[in-house]
């Protein structure tokens, strides 16, 4: 946020005619929400309905045509009723956390992790825990570093495509660590958020490879609808009726009106696909250009829109790099910092959602300041 508002400000400041700010410092797709989704809110709101509460776990037919999208995407079946439609994911991980795990119990996850997860583990009193992964295992947790742990953890976060890296857990591995969380009754939450945005490596849901694992998704990434707030939890059976609750009490429903876009979005493959194309586009030219600009060391691109570069034969202080970068290159990018507090001040991350043109020129710029 710090280097959003300082990019905000640099490009206030100047002058007309002089070269914009590149943004590669925010998770955000450069589209909006599809054609599609936009038309079907136009004929609610021209119906004139009341588009009021809705109930907490959302619409029904948002709910089954979730539950629908696992069948056709990973060959899952997922029953509608174990669906809750949320205020985003972001409205889903407290939902969860709520419903899954106690104060004082400890939640396990590989560092580089989206900040969210600890930020709001500690606020409900739960405990994280940080296991250093490097890439070696493509930034991801292990089996190994799960039976290392002793005791077990209560939970154990994980993310595929995961943010910052934009790394994978691969069908295998994750099945392997899905059946080592229920057999030691390790609660798995499996952030899936960045799922269809994925260039090669093979997908695999969570909710097909364990009874007691809770999924996270989202309508904010592949389907380009950040604003709207919508996303989406797949429960298992015991904490349905907890999460129902929690939701009645903390947010009464997601809002009607972005539940009726995100139903109509399911719709809108062909867009939406136009739009990973472009990131692999954008990927491929940076994977292929950014080493001659002095960033040699990147993170496997498997998924997302994300590059975490170790700069550490550069700085070691990456909040103080960025910085410079932004201010001589006008090139905005996320210092690591904020992903993994121990060695977080080696790496930065890349955001390549933005245009096409804004990422080859960020490519030039940067070989530039090197």
């Amino acid at each position: 946020m710090d280097v959003i508002s300082a990019a905000n400000a640099r490009q206030a400041a100047l002058p007309p005619g002089a070269p914009h700010v590149i943004r590669m410092e925010v998770g955000q797709p450069g589209s909006g929400a599809p054609q599609g989704a936009v038309a079907a809110v136009q004929r609610a709101l021209a119906a004139g309905g009341s588009l009021g509460y809705t109930e907490a776990l959302g619409i029904p037919s948002l709910r089954a045509r979730i539950a629908g999208h696992y069948a056709a995407w990973y060959g899952a079946e997922v029953s509608a009723g174990r669906v809750a439609v949320t205020v985003g994911a972001s409205g889903a991980f407290p939902l969860a956390f709520l419903a899954a795990f106690d104060p004082g119990d400890r939640v396990a996850m590989a560092a580089p992790f989206y900040p969210p997860y600890v930020n709001i583990l500690t606020a409900l009193g739960i405990t994280p825990m940080i296991l250093p992964a490097g890439i070696g295992t493509r930034y991801q947790p292990t089996v190994a570093m799960l039976e290392a742990l002793d005791p077990p953890p209560d939970g154990l976060i994980v993310a595929s495509p995961c943010n910052p890296a934009g790394t994978m857990l691969h069908p295998d591995e994750l099945a392997a660590i899905a059946s080592w969380c229920h057999q030691n009754g390790v609660r798995l939450i499996s952030d899936e958020i960045y799922h269809g945005l994925h260039y090669g490596a093979p997908l695999a849901t969570a909710a097909a490879l364990s009874p007691s694992a809770i999924v996270v998704n989202s309508f904010s990434k592949y389907f380009s609808m950040t604003g709207w707030r919508i996303g989406w939890l797949v429960l298992p059976e015991d904490l349905v009726r907890p999460v129902e609750c929690l939701a009645q009490n903390m947010f009464i429903s997601a809002p009607h009106i972005a539940q009726v876009a995100a139903e109509a979005a399911f719709d809108c493959t062909a867009e939406l696909d136009a739009n990973v194309a472009r990131y692999r586009r954008s990927r491929d030219l940076l994977l292929a250009r950014l080493p001659d600009a002095g960033f040699a060391r990147l993170s496997p691109a498997e998924g997302a829109f994300y590059l975490y570069a170790d700069i550490s034969d550069r700085t070691n202080d990456s909040r103080a790099f960025c910085a410079r970068m932004l201010a001589q290159a006008g090139v905005a990018a996320s210092p690591g910092v904020d992903f993994d507090r121990d060695r977080g001040h080696q790496f930065l991350r890349f955001s390549y959602c933005g245009p096409e043109a804004d990422m080859a020129e960020a490519a030039k710029r940067l070989a530039d300041w090197r």
